[in-house]
């Protein structure tokens, strides 16, 4: 279990390394700012919209959701449990971009799509080479 919360795909070389922690680290940090901080608390609205997808005690899942993005995202920009931060993240923006906007447009699901193919992406990969993971496998 500690090899998969801490582990990743290997990669020697820096620019690669770069890469992903400059795409983990602004996905991370957007999300955690432009979506977690913003339902900070769950408004009554994105309860009501909770609900209206069927889940059970919408009011919890609404702050699950919220912790989710803020906090979530926020261990993804620093690489703290990437694969576990990934996962619930892509759970999330996938409930997001699959069933809340299904009936919209493209362009309505295009951003929680693209934040559950980044997630999902780190999910398999891990968080790279400058991540607080790799600090503490090393440790």
């Amino acid at each position: 279990m500690t090899s998969w919360l801490f582990s990743g795909v290997r990669i020697d070389s820096f620019f690669p390394n770069l890469g992903l922690f400059v795409l983990r680290a602004f996905a991370g940090v957007s999300l955690a700012v432009a979506h977690g901080f913003q339902k900070l608390p769950p408004s009554a609205g994105f309860v009501e919209g909770v609900a209206a997808l069927g889940f059970p005690v919408p009011g919890l899942f609404a702050w699950m959701t919220t912790a989710t993005e803020l906090l979530g995202g926020l261990a993804l920009a620093a690489g703290f449990l990437t694969r576990p931060a990934a996962l619930l993240i892509a759970i999330n923006m996938g409930v997001a971009g699959f069933l809340r906007h299904a009936p919209d447009a493209y362009s309505a699901k295009e951003l929680a799509l693209l934040f559950f193919a980044i997630a999902f992406m780190f999910l398999c990969v891990g968080g790279g080479r400058f991540s607080v993971d790799r600090m503490l496998r090393r440790g």
